[in-house]
């Protein structure tokens, strides 16, 4: 998306047309507040009204930002060589900042993790020979990757899952898929943080508040999230914490998470 893409954008999602948008969006860079345009301003904007404009504010900020990370994303990858054009689209593509950060974890500059010190002592052998034969015993194919480096079958081990864990936490796709599926299952749970119920009272309706994940319209989920932005929320997005392994929502169903996990 492009900057000039923005007022259409957010015209759709507040059922505006992107003339109207347009105009709010310049009474913002003027200087104008949301309450002033809301009452003052009706004329310039076609009657959008305070939750559309709240709602148009915030996706600025956002989209803007968005397109500012997805610039800066491109550009470290080109400069570090590795750009390709699958990768330009999957840039060009991406709808959230999550998404864009997702692609890019890859490519980051990092400190030295415990998947590459595992990788530099020749662990990454173990991974591909315990990925490419789930039925053989990983304790004895780690006997052959015993080294002075790495002591003992344990060690070699704990060596694989750290670089098994780092390709999971680097997976895009797989990202994507689990974020999408916390979507669908997942339960966004909002209370009043202790002491900030009179400060707060804004938020009232948000104080013990829970509702799927799935069906939180825009402008509530916007409102729980300013709520914790200014210090009277706490949120919490959990998908039944208390389930056994395999059996967790964010699990089933996911053959890439089945297909590393390791015992």
């Amino acid at each position: 998306m492009s900057l000039a893409l923005i007022p259409r954008t957010i015209a759709i999602e507040i059922a505006a047309t992107p003339a109207q948008v347009g105009a709010a969006i310049t009474l913002l860079d003027e200087g104008a507040t949301v309450p002033f345009i809301a009452r003052y301003r009706k004329e310039v904007t076609g009657g959008l009204d305070d939750t559309q404009l709240r709602t148009l504010a915030d996706r600025l900020v956002y989209l803007r930002e968005l397109e500012a990370r997805r610039t800066a994303i491109a550009g470290s990858i080109r400069e570090q060589g590795k750009m390709t054009d699958a990768l330009e689209a999957s840039i060009a593509k991406a709808v959230t900042k999550a998404e864009l950060e997702d692609i890019y974890l890859p490519y980051k500059v990092k400190r030295r993790t415990k998947a590459m010190i595992a990788r530099e002592n020749g662990l990454q052998g173990l991974v591909d020979a315990i990925l490419a034969d789930r039925g053989a015993d990983p304790s004895a194919l780690a006997v052959a990757y015993v080294t002075d480096a790495v002591p003992d079958v344990k060690a070699a081990l704990e060596g694989a899952r750290d670089i098994v864990a780092e390709g999971l936490a680097e997976d895009a796709t797989l990202l994507g898929r689990l974020r999408g599926h916390m979507k669908q299952v997942a339960r966004l749970t909002s209370t009043v943080v202790e002491g900030k119920e009179v400060e707060g009272a804004k938020f009232s309706d948000y104080f013990a508040h829970s509702e799927p994940w799935s069906s939180t319209p825009s402008h509530r989920a916007l409102a729980m999230f300013r709520g914790r932005n200014e210090g009277f929320l706490t949120l919490d997005l959990a998908v039944d914490p208390d389930a056994a392994r395999g059996d967790s929502p964010a699990e089933y169903g996911q053959p890439t998470c089945k297909r590393y996990m390791m015992t």
